[in-house]
């Protein structure tokens, strides 16, 4: 990931070397230029930085590299999300939450056919699956919050 500078100031983001052999066409350039000859045509490389974690009601964008010394640095940028983008995003992981548990259930189907005794422990867990839309966090579910499998 580079960025494309004049005179030490940003003029694009991101930029590739396809990009450098696209706006200089009359350039042969080897197929891996080296750091060295990148500078010379004014890219210079971003420093990468983790993504910042976020739930459902912040939007992560990454915005515009800035200058630290002599190299550039990734900028992530949180903001709120819009009231559309929130119910947007919770009813996704409401179907999302609610295949997995028909699925879970769907898996222990064979347990509950007539010729079949379905113990407690199994009948509780197929239970807890068909509430777990009444889980105080439902959608956002932790691992935590899913019933355990019996063994």
């Amino acid at each position: 990931m580079f960025v494309k500078t004049t005179n030490g100031q940003l003029d694009q983001y991101p930029y590739t070397v396809g990009n450098l052999r696209r706006d200089n066409p009359n350039t042969s350039f080897p197929k891996r230029p080296s750091d060295a000859m990148l500078a010379e045509w004014g890219m210079q490389p971003v420093t990468k930085t983790d993504k910042p974690s976020a739930d459902h009601t912040k939007n992560v964008t990454e915005g515009t590299p800035v200058l630290n010394g002599d190299a550039w640095t990734q900028v992530w940028e949180v903001t709120d999300a819009t009231a559309e983008e929130i119910t947007e995003r919770t009813e996704t992981q409401a179907r999302f939450v609610r295949r997995t548990r028909d699925q879970l259930i769907a898996d222990t189907d064979w347990m509950a056919l007539s010729d079949n005794t379905l113990t407690p422990e199994w009948a509780t867990y197929r239970q807890a699956l068909r509430d777990i839309t009444d889980h105080a966090k439902f959608p956002w579910l932790d691992d935590a919050d899913w019933p355990v499998k019996p063994e």
